[in-house]
């Protein structure tokens, strides 16, 4: 086969993802096919798992898609219309550790892409992908002939994710997946709790006629905080757009950080904790760092990336762990893989047991004051320039460096972070400081830098 030369920037940091058909068309999807197919026969692979989200595209590209793997002789499982963790949760039910889940997750209308697996269930990285991207485009492949079986996995994962989950207390939930994925499955599971469900955007719709299907951004909540308000709610649960993350508004309609979310987390989960160790992205708040010490926990900071946490908090046998971003891992009582859903689920529980109300699981935590992702447009090229430059900078400061992933400049009062984003051409950034004035002051010193430096 000949070589052609596919869009290099959507094979992005952990996953392949761009505009359809601009930039990831059916081509791009059968070549994606040819190369993982080739690449997992090499490992000793006869099989893999594919499902794909509710977009648009996501037929069209998964049938080219499946083309491109059979025809490296790799048989396929086919879930076809399939949440993320539906998709994580059949390659453990079925043994098979590697696969592909055509989703753009919480991305734009018109995208889509590929989160690929070659073995271990772990999701590809840096490397990898560029790897994968280098065999689509090269034309060597392997040859077979692969056969598609279709697969339904959606009991056998709802009894999973309802499994040994305890709401002793009836409660009032609003939820909302966005008319997003998670409209195929959470009926079944939220209708089958000890809860009097409130369903927004329950239809499917791959237009998003509501809202984006992205809870981190505050204006996506804005829908949800209003229902719970209106209906008097307890609490209120969003799903994104592939329902691995989670947003959370209290009975108050305020937003829940999920860094919030993952200190009351810990207060329920530390004193029976096998591992007492409590991983978390750069991007969290001071407030959660606090609670973990607090409750006798080390807290880990590491690097932002739901393929990376995943990775890392399995190898490091952590009980639980997870990012600003939505995804949250528990390994305790679940198979490690980011869901949406039972992140939603666990919150409900420790509400039902302390029969307290969302707002008061965190009125104890130290508070600061922060400001929410900001990204600021600059080149690929000098991304990581930028970065560099900043490093070098905290070093003359009074202050600690944490360079995991970019650099968090920690001061006794507040910390700055600017990092590289994985997702395109921008940095991201994030400040925390103890006052108001602080956070301000800090904000305006590390803007200031990267305008200069830019």
């Amino acid at each position: 086969m000949e070589r052609i030369e596919l869009h290099k920037e959507i094979f992005r940091e952990y996953d392949v993802r761009g505009e359809y058909p601009t930039l990831l068309d059916e081509v791009t999807a059968y070549r994606v096919g040819l190369a993982f197919g080739t690449k997992i026969k090499s490992l000793g692979k006869k099989e893999c798992v594919v499902g794909h989200d509710n977009r648009l595209s996501g037929e069209s590209l998964t049938k080219n898609l499946l083309k491109g793997i059979t025809e490296t002789g790799i048989d396929v499982k086919y879930l076809g219309l399939s949440t993320t963790p539906m998709f994580y949760f059949a390659c453990l039910d079925l043994g098979i550790d590697s696969g592909v889940m055509v989703t753009a997750s919480h991305n734009p209308v018109n995208d889509n892409g590929f989160k690929i697996a070659f073995e271990n269930y772990d999701n590809i990285v840096g490397d990898q992908v560029q790897e994968l991207y280098q065999l689509a485009c090269s034309g060597v492949f392997a040859s077979g002939e692969g056969k598609v079986e279709e697969v339904y996995e959606k009991d056998r994962y709802v009894n999973r994710v309802l499994e040994g989950i305890n709401i002793v207390k009836p409660l009032k939930v609003v939820i909302d997946p966005a008319n997003a994925t998670g409209t195929y499955v959470m009926k079944e599971i939220f209708d089958n709790l000890n809860i009097e469900p409130i369903y927004i955007n329950d239809v499917s719709d791959p237009h998003f006629p509501n809202h984006h299907p992205d809870p981190l951004v505050p204006e996506n909540m804005q829908q949800i905080s209003k229902k719970v308000i209106e209906t008097k709610a307890d609490v209120g649960i969003a799903l994104d757009g592939d329902a691995d993350r989670l947003g959370i508004v209290d009975e108050n309609g305020e937003i829940v950080s999920i860094d919030t979310y993952m200190a009351i987390i810990w207060d329920d989960i530390m004193p029976t904790a096998k591992n007492k160790n409590a991983e978390f992205d750069v991007k969290c708040s001071k407030q959660l760092e606090d609670e973990i010490i607090k409750l006798g926990g080390n807290p880990i900071i590491y690097r932002t990336g739901n393929s990376y946490q995943k990775k890392y908090i399995k190898e490091n046998d952590m009980d639980f762990g997870g990012e600003l971003s939505g995804h949250v891992f528990f390994r305790d009582r679940w198979l490690g893989f980011d869901d949406g859903i039972y992140g939603g689920i666990r919150l409900l529980e420790i509400m039902a047991k302390t029969g307290k109300k969302v707002s008061e699981l965190y009125e104890h935590m130290s508070k600061y004051y922060s400001t929410p992702e900001i990204k600021i447009p600059v080149t690929e090229e000098n991304k990581f320039e930028i970065v560099e430059k900043i490093k070098e900078f905290a070093k003359t400061e009074d202050a600690k460096l944490i360079d995991i992933d970019g650099a968090r400049v920690c001061y006794e009062d507040g910390w700055a972070l600017v990092r590289a984003s994985n997702t395109g051409p921008n940095l991201t950034t994030r400040f925390e400081a103890k006052t108001e004035e602080r956070l301000e002051e800090l904000k305006e010193k590390y803007m200031n830098l990267i305008n200069e430096y830019k």
